[in-house]
């Protein structure tokens, strides 16, 4: 029975598995570091209390348990090696792990610019860990403003590095928590600031000028500060000192100026590009190794046009479902078939009920409708995977 391994957990690990799982004949073994996936789009609402942290993880155990599939199980193993022409996996805990067909899914990180002093001090929100760390501190730091009420009323400074996706959507976020919190509870110490940094002359660089418009008024009408062209140039323990010779003190810095390949994807010897994705055919094939595979943030793909993919959810959904489809097309000796992602939006949250969105290109939607849109795709997602899950958990309790 020939054995396909997947290499972690995130989107396009998780459709990668479930198109796997309509094959009974074969194996299927995912490893991760990590026991649970992380829905890394919704950490935003875990920040400002608008969900828990089970509404954000899905365990990875009882999941694939769930799919009923007769060898289909996952491992918590930390990659530190792989020998592709031994087809080996090697890992962290002395556990070797073969494979006939090989599927890269482990994602990408905050890239980090080593050259910026003091960058150690900035949070990392992609990471589950580091966003539950910056969340506590931020509501002790909202609770010492509560405790010291009518003595003093130091400020809270929050500056993030970074106007892209995600640095807008945590700024809306943050900024709408910190306005409702102060609002409803009559706070006189309401002396909070979120202030979004970007290096281009817009936020989110690359975007339509409307989706620009419609975010960067949102932003605005939140109490946001947009500085452009501007970036950080180095940190100390009070102030952020930018390019333009202008300083702001900060009570934290989130950083979020862009993606690279996550390090064991950088480690491995295979063919990359500056931000250490491993660059694939149209089957999404390393150039080297035919069995193996590399999807979602991990690869660098190109659409039909050549241009290349902005990594997101739906560029780590095809590609997750077309490494899987062309796996299976080798084992049955077919050829594989060319994985071309195509965008057919873009949901923005910004916080409370309202959000902007761009559909197809032509499309700009706002508000509550948008709201209800990135709601909806997100339910689609988590939903199947809840019944999985579910599956799973139970069979795991009638076991015990």
């Amino acid at each position: 029975m020939k054995r396909i391994v997947i290499i972690g957990g995130g989107f396009a690990g998780i459709h990668a598995l479930r198109e796997l799982a309509k094959n009974r004949d074969i194996e299927i073994l995912m490893i991760d570091k990590h026991s649970y996936h992380y829905l890394q789009p919704q950490v935003y609402d875990l920040i400002a209390n608008e969900s828990t942290l089970a509404d954000v993880t899905i365990d990875l155990f009882n999941l694939c348990q769930g799919f009923g599939h007769p060898n289909m199980r996952f491992q918590p193993l930390r990659v530190i090696g792989i020998d592709f022409e031994a087809k080996k996996i090697h890992t962290e805990e002395k556990e070797i792990v073969p494979y006939d067909y090989l599927i890269l899914a482990t994602g990408s990180r905050t890239a980090f610019p080593l050259n910026i002093e003091g960058i150690a001090k900035t949070n990392d929100i992609k990471k589950l860990h580091k966003a539950l760390f910056f969340k506590q501190s931020y509501e002790t730091e909202i609770f010492n403003k509560i405790v010291l009420e009518g003595r003093s009323c130091e400020p809270t400074d929050i500056v993030i590095v970074g106007a892209g996706l995600s640095g807008v959507e945590i700024a809306a976020e943050m900024a709408h928590y910190g306005n409702r919190f102060f609002r409803r509870g009559l706070f006189a110490c309401s002396n909070m600031k979120i202030t979004l940094i970007s290096g281009s002359s817009t936020i989110l660089p690359g975007m339509r000028e409307k989706i620009i418009a419609l975010s960067q008024k949102r932003l605005k009408d939140l109490g946001v500060e947009i500085i452009t062209r501007t970036h950080m140039q180095k940190a100390d323990e009070e102030f952020v000192y930018l390019d333009n010779g202008n300083k702001i003190r900060y009570s934290f810095v989130i950083y979020a100026g862009g993606i690279e390949a996550s390090n064991i994807t950088s480690a491995l010897d295979l063919e990359k590009n500056k931000k250490g994705q491993i660059i694939v055919n149209e089957f999404l094939q390393t150039q080297r190794y035919p069995e193996v595979f590399v999807t979602g943030d991990s690869a660098e793909i190109r659409d039909k046009k050549g241009e290349l993919c902005i990594p997101n959810v739906t560029t780590a959904k095809t590609s997750g479902i077309g490494a899987a489809r062309n796996a299976l097309h080798l084992l049955s000796c077919r050829k594989p078939e060319p994985v071309y992602p195509e965008l057919d939006g873009t949901l923005i949250a910004l916080g409370g009920y309202y959000a902007v969105g761009d559909l197809y290109g032509k499309i700009a939607i706002k508000g509550l409708l948008g709201y209800l849109i990135k709601q909806f795709v997100f339910f689609r997602y988590r939903f199947p995977l809840l019944k999985y899950l579910r599956n799973g958990y139970e069979n795991f309790h009638r076991r015990r």
